[in-house]
């Protein structure tokens, strides 16, 4: 219980970006990180995404790769080509686990690539490992 505690404070506030035009996927991250405290804000690709980060400036963002519009590639570049936000952690989110793809996130700036389906564990993973929160 005490373990779980601190888990959840550690998370508590945080701002947290999930961009991808499934809606499951959206509503599962969301709800697992709501469960630990964070403020989640969703977009449906990368236009819209774009516009959110402006307004909310999240912590970290979660981008899929593969979305109509703008994909996961091209959102991360234009995150990272902006000295707002180029500091901002990108973690990049796919059902295909090429090497390829990974290294093609690292090329536009993304921190760690997920596959999909991912668990909590890789989820909550990722923002601990890149956001780094005073205690």
């Amino acid at each position: 219980m005490l373990a779980e505690k601190v888990m959840e404070d550690e998370f508590q506030g945080l701002k947290v970006m999930v961009i991808d035009d499934s809606k499951t996927i959206r509503r599962t991250a969301e709800t697992l990180l709501k469960k630990v405290g964070c403020e989640v804000i969703t977009a449906t690709d990368g236009f819209e995404a774009l516009a959110k980060i402006a307004d909310h400036r999240p912590d970290i963002i979660f981008v899929d790769i593969m979305m109509p519009r703008l994909d996961g590639y091209q959102t991360t570049a234009l995150i990272k080509n902006n000295k707002v936000f180029k500091t901002t952690p990108v973690i990049m989110l796919s059902s295909k686990d090429g090497l390829f793809d990974r290294a093609r996130g690292r090329i536009v700036g993304s921190e760690q690539y997920l596959t999909k389906p991912f668990t909590k564990e890789e989820l909550l993973g990722a923002i601990k490992k890149h956001v780094a929160k005073a205690s």
